[in-house]
């Protein structure tokens, strides 16, 4: 027993979610569970296949990205995790996955228009794409600076990382983020199927319209607003 085991197994659980849901493939993807009060999280560790991992597998990292507990490589991501965690201080779980429909967009480098209700029960702006990294980044610590890419982009389309819990990296992939672990894997999942959506209705209607602001108001606010009423 150490003081991890909380996160830890919450990591797993929240992991082992991905495969279940069909967000992930092999290993292409992975969650991490924060502890604000120690400044570190819980990740996976890297290239292990899902049906073999334990909770007692997860690697705890602090904000900078450097292991603080267990024997295995963190993800690959992890400082991608770390840049995240540390500047934005309000999140608590951190989930990347390779999903097909929200990946495709990615590689599209298209933002994801707001065409539903479905999209707009959960935020009120097309889901951003984040401009391929530059050669330089890619030069440099290509994983920390992924995290800078997302940060960036959100500083210049100037966007709320606490109202907008998701993002796409231009030919890489999604990575979606909220207070804790399952809630950012249900943010990846919704993003996957906002994803497919989007595609069909351009297949179906290659004009199709963006959903129009009243609607777009009462769907986010009738479970996000001060009078929400969605839900127990």
């Amino acid at each position: 027993m150490t003081m991890y085991n909380s996160i830890k197994e919450e990591a797993y659980h929240c992991n082992m979610e991905l495969p279940k849901l069909g967000l992930v493939l092999f290993t292409f993807g992975n969650v991490s569970v924060a502890d604000r009060s120690k400044q570190v999280f819980a990740i996976k560790p890297s290239g292990v296949p899902y049906e073999k991992l334990s909770p007692e597998q997860m690697v705890v990292v602090d904000f900078d990205g450097n292991v603080i507990e267990g024997d295995l490589r963190p993800s690959s991501d992890t400082k991608t995790h770390a840049v995240l965690y540390k500047h934005w201080e309000e999140i608590g779980g951190i989930t990347h996955t390779h999903s097909t429909y929200a990946t495709a967009w990615a590689q599209s480098q298209r933002d994801i228009p707001i065409f539903g209700t479905t999209h707009a029960d959960h935020l009120t702006v097309d889901i951003p794409c984040a401009a391929p990294m530059s050669d330089d980044m890619i030069a440099g610590n290509y994983e920390y600076e992924t995290g800078f890419q997302i940060i960036n982009h959100f500083a210049e389309q100037q966007l709320d990382y606490r109202e907008v819990e998701m993002i796409l990296v231009g030919n890489h992939a999604p990575f979606a983020w909220g207070k804790d672990g399952m809630k950012s894997v249900y943010n990846s999942a919704v993003l996957e199927q906002v994803a497919k959506m989007a595609l069909l209705t351009e297949q179906i209607n290659p004009s199709a319209p963006r959903l129009k602001p009243a609607l777009v108001k009462k769907h986010y606010e009738r479970k996000h607003g001060k009078n929400a009423y969605y839900g127990q």
